[in-house]
């Protein structure tokens, strides 16, 4: 896994509590612990040993299960206060030794994931009224600062030598990577000196003085830390509880995934099949292909059932099964397919059909409509495919929407489209492709930076947007053109050759100049925490992981834990 070399463990994304090596969950009515304990042989490739709760991806997969598991299987947990099962140390971070041995590659990946799974456990706790809190019983360094950081609460044990710090500066030469700067300064609001003093101390900052620079909020001494924890979560709980509606929240489980995956050792190709979603890939040409198919009668006769309907139908309702299964492929591509630089996606939907869904699933969601009934779920579900489609706008490969015949593009898979850097639509009388927008398309699925993919289409042109506001019927490809909502408009006998020639052309294409245009182009407008999180991983942090000064054979991660100092190159670029 050394720079330069190939990435050739296959990383599985399912988890299940019977699965985890590094993670105890104990729930107690609307109290959850999540105990962090980490196997120091548990690593997920050989090599490094995962000391003082420092962690690698393999940890970070199995905290993303928690996070989502508990929204959906355990929504009465009001509090989730995270903690240590290890005397020593609350966390130390990110496994050094993995980094150091690591390809660039894998690094950027692991950085993007432990962002999209600390960004989940935030939106646990704005939109799933489930309040995290970190209970910090000891070193609380870089990445488990920056778990701390995302939640809403940090509580430091006050015994002379505990400390939270962010570290990556001074003795690895690159930065906090899971957008701890960033949520220093816009989430906690720390002041910009006192935040450039504390992410250049390297031993950190403890006790009253972490208080005062709102580094933690609170400390307390070691043989008071469990009960005044205690006493804070009951407190937030009845807070928490006192806002909401008195609905009862039942759990709803979620079964491992259902997926047919095939290989051909000649070629390499390979094939993933759900039950809604394919994913064909092609390592020689570099091209995947990602199918996602749209909800049946069946599926849209269940959702307007209700929403106790839609509890009852449990992880088999195609908007939940049909986005878990799309996020376990994105998640496939960007680890496992390294290779692969351009995605073509397809949707196939009966367009009225799925306009209809996103109707009955959001009403499905409201309290107001449906006093006493599991609203909760059909709400989660939403956030999730929000969730999922923000991991798309955030995936480092290049995305062609393509309606040819046999497509049709509606409601919420018409983000798919619109979550794409281009969309080629077939003008054909005779195999007709539709397309249309419905109530969801127009915030419900936000992306990072909070506007959602139609004002981020129309940016420049709210004129445009304002006409298809309240217009979520059917449009013919040419009414579609002319409402702004396709890249190109092709007849059948140029739909051949043009989509050929430009799927060629982007293949060949700089895959870095390419993975930084996109990530500008995807995000126009304002900017919030999270998308100034995703771009400066990819553009500075992305940068720094491969200059000399950390990377290199004298770099300071390279020779992290030797006798040796770093030699750095001490031209400012």
């Amino acid at each position: 896994m050394g720079d330069g070399a190939a990435q050739t463990v296959a990383v599985d994304f399912e988890k299940d509590p019977t699965s985890y090596k590094h993670w105890k969950v104990e729930y107690d009515g609307a109290i959850a612990r999540v105990i962090m304990d980490v196997d120091p042989d548990g690593g997920l490739v050989p090599g490094y040993e995962l000391k003082l709760n420092s962690y690698d991806l393999g940890v970070d997969i199995e905290l993303a299960d928690i996070v989502r598991r508990m929204r959906f299987e355990h929504p009465e947990v009001r509090v989730a206060l995270i903690a240590s099962g290890n005397d020593r140390a609350f966390c130390a971070g990110a496994n050094i030794s993995m980094l150091g041995q690591s390809s660039h590659a894998w690094k950027v990946n692991f950085c993007k994931f432990t962002n999209e799974t600390r960004c989940e456990l935030e939106d646990a706790t704005d939109n799933s009224d489930q309040v995290w809190i970190a209970a910090c019983n000891g070193t609380t360094a870089g990445g488990g600062y920056e778990l701390a950081l995302a939640c809403k609460e940090i509580y430091l044990q006050d015994d002379g030598s505990s400390a939270v710090s962010l570290p990556e500066v001074p003795l690895l030469g690159v930065l906090p990577g899971t957008g701890g700067l960033t949520r220093l300064v816009d989430k906690r609001k720390i002041r910009r000196d006192l935040a450039d003093v504390f992410s250049t101390t390297a031993e950190g900052v403890r006790g009253k003085k972490a208080v005062k620079w709102n580094l933690i909020d609170g400390t307390f001494p070691r043989s008071k830390f469990e009960a005044k924890l205690r006493a804070r979560a009951e407190q937030v709980r009845d807070e928490v509880s006192a806002q909401l509606d008195g609905e009862v929240r039942t759990g709803v489980a979620l079964g491992r995934l259902r997926v047919e995956a095939t290989e051909d050792p000649s070629s390499g190709a390979s094939s993933r099949r759900y039950s809604a979603v394919s994913l064909d890939c092609d390592p020689s040409a570099r091209i995947a292909t990602l199918t996602v198919r749209g909800p049946s009668e069946d599926d849209l006769a269940l959702v307007q059932e209700g929403p106790a309907a839609i509890h009852a139908a449990g992880d088999a309702v195609w908007a939940l099964r049909a986005y878990r299964e799309l996020d376990d492929a994105l998640l496939q591509l960007r680890v496992n397919h390294l290779g692969i630089g351009l995605v073509l996606v397809k949707v196939e939907c009966d367009v009225a059909r799925t306009i209809a869904y996103d109707r009955a699933l959001l009403d499905a969601g409201d309290a107001s409509k449906h006093p006493g009934a599991p609203t909760w779920f059909s709400r989660e579900i939403v956030w999730f495919m929000a969730r999922t489609l923000r991991r798309m706008d955030l995936t480092s490969r290049s995305f062609f929407a393509i309606g040819e015949a046999g497509t049709g593009w509606g409601g919420n898979l018409l983000e798919l489209a619109l979550a794409s850097d281009r969309f080629y639509l077939l003008d054909d009388p005779d195999n007709l492709v539709s397309v249309g927008a419905s109530e969801i398309n127009w915030g419900p699925l936000a992306m990072s930076h909070g506007q959602h993919r139609l004002e981020v289409r129309f940016y420049g042109e709210p004129d445009a947007l304002e006409a298809l506001r309240g217009n979520h019927g059917v449009l013919e490809p040419s009414d579609a053109d002319e409402a702004g909502l396709v890249t190109v408009l092709l007849d059948d006998i140029d739909w051949d050759d043009d989509t050929r020639v430009a799927i060629e052309e982007r293949a060949s294409l700089s895959p870095d100049a390419l993975t930084g245009m996109e990530a500008n182009l995807r995000f126009p407008g304002a900017e919030n925490c999270d998308s100034k999180i995703f771009a400066r991983l990819t553009a500075w942090q992305n940068w720094i992981f491969i200059r000399p000064n950390a990377t290199g054979p004298e770099g300071a991660l390279t020779l992290y834990g030797r006798p040796e100092r770093p030699r750095f190159d001490w031209e400012r670029v």
